[in-house]
């Protein structure tokens, strides 16, 4: 195979760009403080997309930056010198959804590669070759196609001209993301990236004579959340993404924790790697593949549009919660290799006597058992309650800086 295939990870803040960088992505992608669809992200500031670029790019992968909101006059305002930023910082390219926005990048920063976003309803390959000719790099697959109407499209279209699609993660229940819910019903903009997921509340309806009565939306005895969509998981379905002519692999999570970041990264590099280099090691690890995306919470798994149109079993009726099944409960800071201790950043409780599990990000994961751990006072302790507490704790095998330790839940959340 000549194509590269790239694994593209969200990167909501620093500490997730690195998280997604040293787990296995050939690049994230994430927003500055403006003109970016995930308004509730930490986001990055001058400094910070700094230091992320360089870090990324010191590790060899790309940083794309979002550019795709639907822009009014008064964003134009401060948008050239913005792009003439990225391009000083050493983006990549920038993602972008609007014509008047990528008129004007064309024009301040010519050099600069632009990647057309989902949010632009790429759904065929005259719009794919209009953006070509327009002198975009690269198409972000609408996600109502097929793999069968991608593979139309690929067919279609230049070599030169790249194909990215989302292969994991939360979907929009709108299309392509073009939502006026939100802006509706709690005056938050969607296409300005301050969506407030109204999709996923629990609604009823009231007859007119009756204000007061509260009637479910009824699919079984036990109500309905009518918008609620399951999360894509495409992590079985290798092959057909690439045979579609997917170059770009994308997930979704730019305000997930770094813990979804971590697994759900490490879980898609091992499954493309194993792909790659033998397709009947890749078949038979499926199942291991799965359950590792699953150990970060999710909302069940779907494959979307990919196979047909979604049917009612896409979708979670009785519940807007996630299933998780594991917790994460600790940070790696660093690591001493004569003493064999880790110094730990708690990220939720945990006791001597419990297994654990390392997930690591140059290494196997393994599990062991707490045995022995103490508190920056040198005391010994018997339990990491506090969050954010730094512990130093005795671990089995080496660990490095930004592994985590995870845990089976104690009291998992599943869906019925």
């Amino acid at each position: 195979m000549n194509r590269k295939i790239e694994l593209l990870a969200p990167a909501g803040d620093l500490e997730k760009l690195k998280i997604a960088v040293l787990y296995g992505a050939d690049a994230v992608y994430l927003g500055g403080t403006s003109f970016g669809l995930r308004a509730k992200a930490k986001n990055f500031d001058y400094e910070q997309m700094k230091e992320g670029i360089e870090f990324a790019h010191e590790h060899g992968a790309k940083v794309y930056v979002t550019c795709n909101i639907f822009a009014h006059n008064e964003d134009f305002d401060e948008l050239p010198a913005y792009l003439k930023e990225l391009e000083e910082l050493g983006a990549d390219a920038i993602l972008v959804a609007d014509p008047g926005v990528f008129a004007v990048a064309r024009k301040t920063v010519p050099n600069m590669d632009i990647h057309i976003s989902t949010q632009a309803n790429n759904t065929n390959y005259h719009t794919a070759l209009f953006w070509k000719d327009m002198g975009a790099k690269r198409i972000v697959m609408a996600r109502e196609l097929s793999l069968k109407e991608i593979k139309g499209i690929s067919e279609n279209i230049p070599e030169d001209l790249e194909i990215e699609a989302f292969v994991h993660g939360a979907m929009c229940i709108s299309y392509s993301g073009r939502c006026l819910l939100s802006n509706y019903l709690s005056g938050r903009d969607a296409n300005k990236g301050a969506c407030s997921h109204p999709c996923r509340w629990q609604y009823y309806v009231t007859e007119k004579t009756r204000p007061n009565e509260y009637m479910p939306i009824v699919e079984d005895d036990r109500g309905t959340y009518i918008f609620n969509s399951k999360d894509l998981c495409m992590i079985e379905h290798i092959p057909e993404l690439i045979d579609a002519g997917i170059m770009s692999l994308k997930i979704e999570g730019r305000i997930k924790t770094c813990f979804y970041v971590g697994t759900v990264v490490r879980a898609y590099r091992e499954a493309i790697d194993d792909y790659l280099k033998d397709p009947a090691l890749y078949e038979s690890k499926k199942e291991y593949y799965l359950r590792e995306a699953a150990k970060a919470s999710y909302r069940g798994f779907t494959t979307g549009f990919y196979y047909g149109k979604p049917n009612e079993n896409e979708q979670i009726y009785t519940t807007s919660s996630y299933i998780r099944t594991y917790d994460f409960i600790g940070m790696v800071m660093d690591y001493d290799n004569e003493s064999g201790f880790a110094v730990i950043e708690q990220r939720n409780k945990f006791v001597v006597g419990d297994k654990v599990e390392f997930l690591r990000h140059n290494g196997e994961i393994f599990e062991m058992t707490v045995t022995e751990m103490y508190n920056e006072e040198g005391e010994r302790i018997e339990k990491a309650p506090h969050p954010q507490q730094i512990v130093r704790l005795k671990v089995d095998k080496p660990v490095e800086k930004f592994d985590m330790m995870r845990k089976e839940a104690e009291n998992p959340v599943t869906l019925e």
